[in-house]
């Protein structure tokens, strides 16, 4: 990663590699003596510290006394997916014959100037679904433009 970052600052400055290190290079005090780092460091006006910006300097010294205080992952349990539900729930009183309905994309849901979407649209915006899985009636009546009770759930 330093060698990276001394070329990209290298090219930057329109300069060689070398001269940028040789600007950059500096030593940091540490608990375990000095060590060499880059260090950039820009003087301000009226008597306030200079900006420093210290990449390095770090001893990578295993430390035998270190605590592990490391969390359990949280796992998001999910309760299956939409299809799964409509079959388990019989929407529309079948278990068979489900067609997905499908819209190009969200933010067809809702556009600016135009009146109210109808409930089935609201319901997949409140989703934030592209699809829908209905039963073949259902389906029918969505593109007919009167969806049913059973999409609306």
């Amino acid at each position: 990663m330093e060698a990276s970052m001394l070329k990209t600052f290298a090219s930057k400055h329109s300069c060689s590699v070398r001269k940028v290190a040789r600007r950059l290079y500096a030593a940091t005090e540490t608990p375990d003596g000095p060590r060499w780092c880059l260090q950039a460091t820009v003087p301000r006006d009226g008597g306030r510290k200079p900006l420093v910006a210290t990449f390095g300097g770090i001893p990578l010294k295993r430390q035998r006394a270190a605590e592990v205080l490391d969390r359990a992952p949280a796992t998001k349990r999910s309760r299956g997916n939409e299809l799964l539900h409509r079959l388990l729930a019989g929407e529309c009183g079948k278990r068979t014959g489900l067609h997905v309905h499908h819209i190009r994309k969200l933010a067809d849901l809702k556009r600016p100037g135009r009146p109210d979407p109808p409930l089935l649209k609201v319901l997949m915006a409140k989703r934030r679904r592209k699809t829908l899985v209905v039963c073949e009636a259902c389906h029918r009546a969505i593109h007919a433009g009167r969806a049913t009770s059973s999409t609306r759930r």
